[in-house]
């Protein structure tokens, strides 16, 4: 049985490295930079406001004195840590509600479209300010997880139930019915591992979305200000950080997260190819041509 592994692809190992360096930073960055180079996320120092970068502080302080670096590194955990459970949540309710619609049909299916259709015409932005607004300050970094995941997982789920209808009545799974497994089982194990790369994209760019969504959500000031992520640190700069010159206030969190954006699409073209026989076939010959005229030159 072959393994399945993502294409011999430079874009695809650039970006796992970025998403990789980011997950590194964020399990053991804080505890880095508290311990060992004894900088703190939290401390004011009213002495030195608003200081561009130096040897003492590597990436300059806020404007409450405190150092940016520490705060950048404890903000890319939280920020993951946002992306990663709101990816969680949207992914997977698109996939249940989405799968089980599909395969199930009749009035589950109608009152699923039905149910996603709804969320679907309601504007995403709006409703996450307005409900982000309301609960503003009220829990962790969890919550905003939660609301984030739970107002982005419509359109997910109508892309996974279109691909299931084009499963529903493959053989493999005629076959596993005469065999009397139940719906449940039909989902899990045959209908979700065919579906394995659009879920796997899906979370991706979850993930990521949901990072964005944060940071959209803090740079307007409906963010939960008792966090410290990449989205509130663009937002602590404020609106005159860029006309005074004092870019290493919102610079180094806006580089990180279009870094991790460009990661999400690098990887993305991995599981295209792995999900579609003609880019597998592309990616084949052009690596065949690559390595023959490699060999010529030699």
């Amino acid at each position: 049985m072959n393994r399945l592994r993502l294409p011999d692809s430079t874009k695809v190992r650039v970006g796992l490295m970025i998403f990789g360096f980011f997950v590194l930073v964020a399990l053991v960055g804080p505890t880095l930079v508290t311990h060992v180079f004894g900088l703190s996320a939290t401390e004011l120092d009213v002495e030195h406001l608003r200081e561009a970068p130096s040897s003492a502080h590597w990436l300059g302080t806020d404007k409450n004195g405190r150092d940016l670096l520490a705060r950048l590194v404890v903000g890319t955990r939280t920020s993951l840590q946002i992306g990663l459970f709101a990816g969680l949540i949207a992914t997977g309710l698109a996939t249940l509600l989405g799968i089980a619609g599909a395969y199930i049909g009749g009035r589950t299916d109608a009152f699923l479209t039905a149910f996603t259709n709804i969320f679907l015409v309601i504007p995403g932005l709006p409703l996450l300010i307005i409900v982000g607004s309301y609960v503003k300050g009220r829990g962790g970094w969890w919550v905003t997880a939660l609301i984030i995941g739970l107002t982005s997982w419509a359109g997910g789920a109508r892309q996974k139930r279109a691909q299931a209808l084009s499963l529903r009545n493959r053989d493999f799974v005629t076959a596993t019915e005469m065999l009397g497994e139940s719906r449940r089982r039909v989902i899990v194990f045959e209908l979700v591992p065919h579906l394995a790369p659009l879920i796997a994209a899906s979370l991706l760019f979850s993930v990521v979305g949901a990072i964005f969504a944060e940071a959209g959500l803090a740079f307007i000031g409906a963010g939960n200000p008792s966090i410290i992520s990449w989205g509130m640190l663009i937002n602590e700069a404020g609106p005159n950080a860029l006309f005074n010159g004092e870019w290493w206030t919102f610079v180094p969190p806006a580089a990180c997260i279009a870094l991790l954006g460009t990661a999400a699409g690098l990887i993305n073209f991995g599981i295209d190819e792995i999900s579609n026989p003609r880019l597998r076939m592309v990616a084949r010959k052009a690596s065949t041509r690559l390595t023959a005229v490699t060999g010529a030159k030699r």
